[in-house]
C-alpha cells in the first residue's frame, strides 16, 4: 500500500481501444476485448493500493450510434464479462460490490437480466466497489435526477440532486489514457473537484506501475476545493 493521503475513488475512462489494436494490426474488436478484461486486474491493484471504489466509462449513450457490427460485438461482450463477475472469484473473495451506473434500459432484456443478477449478488459487498458506466451520459444522468426529483416533490438542491444521481460519490482522482484530454461526458457532477490525470498510453497497455504513478502524482497535489 502506498503511504500518505491516497484517492478513495478512481473514475477510469477506457479510451484508445481501437487505436491500440490497429497499432498491432489485429481486429479493432480484439481491443475491446483487451481493455474490458483489463478492468479485474485494475481493481486488484486499487484494493493493493487501498482504494476503495473505481468507475470505469465502459459504453457511452453517445456509442450506440457506432457501427452494428462493432456495437453487436460489444453487447456480447458485455454479456460474457458482466455474467462472469457474479461468479468471479476476485470479487467473491475480495467482497467486491458491483454496480451498473446508466441508462440500462437502452439495452436488450436478457442484458439487463444479467446486470441485475451480479448487482443483486453483490450488493451487501462492502470491501470495494466496482461501477461500471454502460449507457452512460453525464447530462443525462443529471437531467435523470432533477426529473426523479420533481415527480417526487422534494426540494431542489445540490444535495437532493447528489442523492438522486446514478453515482453520489465524488470523485478524488480522473485517469483519462488514449492522449486525449477532456471529459467526455463523464460524471460531470462527480468529477467537479476532481484532480485530472492524462497518459498517452492506450487502456489495453496500462499497467499497474501507470496507476502507481497516477496516485502518487494525486498525492502531491494541493486540493483546495474551491478554497
Amino acid at each position: 500500500m502506498i503511504e500518505g493521503d491516497i484517492p478513495r475513488h478512481i473514475a477510469v475512462v477506457l479510451d484508445g481501444n481501437r487505436r491500440y489494436a490497429k497499432r498491432l494490426g489485429i481486429p479493432q474488436f480484439m481491443g475491446h476485448e483487451k481493455g474490458f478484461n483489463k478492468i479485474k486486474g485494475l481493481v486488484e491493484w486499487c484494493i493493493e493500493l487501498g482504494v476503495k471504489e473505481v468507475t470505469f466509462y465502459c459504453f457511452s449513450t453517445e456509442n450506440f450510434k457506432r457501427d452494428k457490427k462493432e456495437v453487436d460485438y460489444l453487447f456480447g461482450l458485455f454479456r460474457k464479462k458482466v455474467g462472469e463477475f457474479k461468479d468471479d472469484k476476485v470479487i467473491n473473495d475480495k467482497k467486491v460490490r458491483v454496480r451498473i451506473i446508466g441508462r440500462i434500459s437502452m439495452f436488450p432484456l436478457d442484458m439487463q437480466e444479467k446486470m441485475k443478477e451480479v448487482m443483486e449478488k453483490t450488493k451487501d459487498y462492502d470491501n470495494f466497489t466496482l461501477n461500471l458506466a454502460l449507457a452512460y451520459g453525464g447530462r443525462g444522468e443529471i437531467v435523470d435526477a432533477v426529473k426523479r426529483l420533481v415527480s417526487s416533490g422534494k426540494e431542489i438542491s445540490e444535495g437532493s440532486i447528489r442523492e438522486s444521481l446514478y453515482l453520489s460519490d465524488d470523485v478524488d482522482l480522473f485517469i483519462r489514457p488514449g492522449g486525449e484530454k477532456r471529459l467526455s461526458n463523464f460524471l460531470l457532477w462527480q468529477n467537479s473537484y476532481a484532480e485530472l490525470w492524462f497518459t498517452d498510453k492506450m487502456w489495453p497497455e496500462f499497467g499497474k506501475k501507470d496507476l502507481i504513478e497516477a496516485v502518487e502524482w494525486f498525492k502531491e497535489r494541493k486540493r483546495r476545493f474551491g478554497k
